[in-house]
């Protein structure tokens, strides 16, 4: 049987907000595709760790999402929690950067230049995933990606250390929102950023942690560009999906 197809739009680096006007034409698009029918079940022969889904096939383009950019301009973002104070927020201001609240989940934390930012558009009611086993999903993709890099070491934690660490620094956060069971935000996973950036917040709010990067931990440059392709095998591996190239989010 076929597994379900999964729209990817390469954004490239444009500001946060671009990325996020993107996303919401995703979610519009997922919403209005929604029929009855349950998604396709997993394929043959899915990795280990694959989310599946139900059992039966949809017709025409694919109802769900992926968007992957780089923020082009630094970045704070806050969920649910932790907004920053008035003083606070104009500190982060006068530094550069711009603050934007977000409808996920999780406290403040940056966005920047050398992050890979995935926003999956899915609908969990049709892949009759609970949103627990989703968010495991993202961490298990990032896990498999860090694999593939050589960095055997990544783990994840129990709640509230929801992401991917290497030791007691976070390596890629995850924040999540879910409205009428289809997924936005997502996942944000530091390749070659500054990270000074989170020096002046307590990163998700959780104090005492600190963050860390793929280039920090390989000991070389790692640019977004070359974490793509072996983030989208593993995409495809737990999310038990084929990836379709797309320019056009309402397409």
């Amino acid at each position: 049987m076929s597994r379900p197809a999964v729209r990817v739009l390469r954004l490239g680096a444009v500001p946060y907000a671009e990325a996020l006007r993107v996303q919401e034409r995703c979610v519009a698009a997922a919403r209005a595709a929604r029929g009855p029918a349950a998604l396709p079940g997993p394929g043959s022969g899915p990795g280990p760790g694959a989310v599946r889904g139900g059992p039966a096939a949809l017709p025409g383009p694919p109802a769900e999402s992926v968007v992957l950019s780089e923020p082009a301009r630094p970045v704070y973002t806050w969920g649910l929690r932790g907004a920053p104070g008035a003083a606070a927020a104009a500190a982060l201001r006068a530094r550069g950067a711009a603050l934007v609240a977000a409808r996920r989940g999780g406290h403040i934390t940056f966005h920047g230049p050398g992050q890979l930012l995935a926003f999956p558009v899915l609908d969990l009611r049709r892949r009759r995933l609970p949103l627990r086993a989703y968010v495991a999903g993202l961490e298990a993709l990032v896990l498999r990606l860090c694999r593939r890099l050589g960095l055997g070491t990544a783990r994840a934690l129990p709640p509230p250390f929801t992401g991917v660490w290497m030791g007691d620094s976070k390596l890629c956060a995850i924040g999540v929102h879910c409205g009428n069971h289809i997924t936005s935000h997502g996942l944000a996973l530091n390749c070659c950023t500054d990270l000074t950036w989170f020096d002046h917040i307590v990163p998700c709010g959780l104090e005492g942690k600190g963050v860390t990067s793929l280039s920090h931990e390989l000991g070389q440059h790692v640019a977004v560009s070359h974490v793509l392709e072996p983030f989208l095998d593993s995409f495809q591996e737990v999310f038990d999906c084929t990836l379709v190239s797309s320019e056009d989010p309402g397409d």
